[in-house]
């Protein structure tokens, strides 16, 4: 099992900086980097998040997030909210030109992942899913 675990390892690496490049050239219409349209993303997806919070659920240094919120901020797709659980981190929240321009993003890259499914089934993304989930709560400890 362990040997197999491996090949994943093996394909993870290369799939995502094959992606990468593929969203950078994607998001630059919008001014994003890959690291603003994470943070998009995150705040998409998650709510208003502090700095800190969202570096811990990407594993990513607070002053990457900082530069990338602030790069966000810079084109008004984010603003900052006060925290009532924290009065010195304030939640990162989207405006409504970031929610527009990250749902625009997610439409173009979920029309192009359309044509990719191929022959896989739901239970393949299931399965992946898992898989790729079990290995991350692994590589946490």
């Amino acid at each position: 099992m362990a040997e197999r675990l491996f090949e994943v390892f093996d394909l993870v690496g290369p799939l995502y900086r094959r992606t990468y490049v593929k969203v950078e050239r994607d998001v630059a219409a919008e001014g994003l980097s890959v690291g603003v349209r994470a943070v998009l993303t995150m705040l998409y997806g998650r709510g208003p998040m502090t700095v800190p919070q969202m570096g811990r659920f990407q594993a990513l240094s607070r002053q990457f997030v900082q530069r990338m919120v602030n790069d966000a901020a810079a084109l008004g797709y984010v603003e900052t909210a006060p925290n009532p659980a924290h009065k010195r981190s304030s939640l990162i929240r989207l405006t409504e030109e970031g929610r527009t321009v990250i749902g625009s993003v997610h439409d173009r890259e979920r029309d192009a992942l359309h044509g990719i499914a191929g022959d896989l089934t739901e239970e393949d993304i299931d399965t992946t899913l898992r898989v790729l989930s079990s290995l991350l709560t692994v590589m946490d400890d």
